[in-house]
């Protein structure tokens, strides 16, 4: 399938491998993305915004409960 470059520039798909589906009649054209991909941007946009420590102690220091308070 030949695709018009100025549809690849706007849809950013320059140099890209694509992935072709049939739906409702028609088709969806869209890049492949990698398993995890911007997973190391995200993590680290998360770790700027709030540190790397996490507070657990709400969790972690709450009483422990016992199956036999459960009604089954």
């Amino acid at each position: 399938v030949r695709i018009p470059k100025p549809l690849i520039e706007l849809a950013h798909l320059e140099g890209k491998e694509l992935k072709f589906e049939v739906l409702n009649g028609g088709l969806f054209i869209a890049p492949i993305q990698e398993a995890r991909q911007g997973w190391a941007k995200s993590i680290n946009t998360i770790l700027a915004t709030h540190g790397e420590e996490l507070n657990d102690s709400e969790w972690l220091d709450a009483k422990l409960t016992n199956d036999d308070e459960l009604e089954w």
